[in-house]
């Protein structure tokens, strides 16, 4: 049986300014802080995403996996406890700790999606992200044009600013956006849809950091939130809406593009 000390390196490469940057790596023994058991929620996490484990395959048990990386037992279990909040795995006593099948996971959780994007993502997910983004900001932006007050113009100007200061090259730049596309659902003022604004966010920063893998944007993506902002600010719910459209429909192409690549 594959085991995940066999199918993954240990040198972390978990996002910068996350806290699952901790090496996991066969040193001293280490304890069982935050960071140790993110990393390795990392680590086995982007291997699922990844393929490297299906549904239904069994991980390595908590006793063979502690002394193959050096890590304490209960830094195993915790990180097994995160992917299974996440709908990943589920373990049970003497059967192990089996994957799930796909339809359990919770794919719009934040950290699922930066494991989805750690390695190659599959072009249908991604396509997927984008089509629940077309169904949900569009109309959001249409809300926000009807419902938004000045605070929320403001965060809105301020993140495009930023942007601009910034570019989306950078990680201030990536923040300012995905405080933009925040500020557009808060200005709804509706909880349902608010809820999503991590994942959207999400969503947003991992697509954009993946198509600047290999080379700069393909195009600068400020001028269409810029657009949004303008009719939201008049007070244009349709002109919102068409302007949302377009800004992911241009996002999506762009990403089709770097994954030709």
């Amino acid at each position: 049986m594959k085991t995940f000390a066999d199918a993954l390196p240990l040198a972390t490469d978990a996002p910068t300014g996350s806290d699952e940057t901790a090496e996991v790596t066969p040193r001293a023994r280490r304890g069982t802080g935050r960071r140790l058991h993110g990393a390795i929620a990392h680590k086995l996490g982007t291997a699922i995403l990844a393929g490297e484990y299906l549904p239904g395959d069994i991980l390595s048990g908590e006793v063979a996996f502690s002394e193959a990386l050096d890590v304490s037992r209960s830094a195993y279990r915790e990180a097994v406890q995160v992917l299974t909040a996440k709908g990943l795995v589920e373990s049970r006593p003497k059967a192990g700790t089996r994957v799930l099948p796909r339809s359990r996971w919770n794919l719009l959780d934040p950290d699922v999606l930066a494991w989805a994007f750690a390695g190659e993502p599959d072009i249908a997910f991604v396509r997927g992200l984008f089509e629940l983004r077309a169904i949900v900001e569009p109309a959001a932006a249409a809300l926000a044009a009807e419902r938004r007050e000045r605070t929320d113009l403001k965060i809105m100007k301020d993140a495009l600013a930023a942007m601009r200061r910034h570019t989306l090259a950078t990680e201030a730049g990536r923040a300012a956006d995905r405080e933009f596309h925040d500020a557009v659902l808060t200005a709804t003022r509706n909880d349902a849809l608010i809820v999503l604004s991590a994942s959207i966010g999400a969503a947003v920063n991992w697509t954009t950091q993946f198509k600047q893998r290999a080379r700069a944007l393909p195009r600068n993506p400020i001028p269409d939130h810029m657009l949004v902002y303008d009719a939201i600010a008049a007070g244009d719910p349709t002109g919102a809406s068409e302007a949302m459209r377009t800004l992911v429909d241009l996002a999506l192409e762009d990403t089709k593009l770097a994954m030709e690549r």
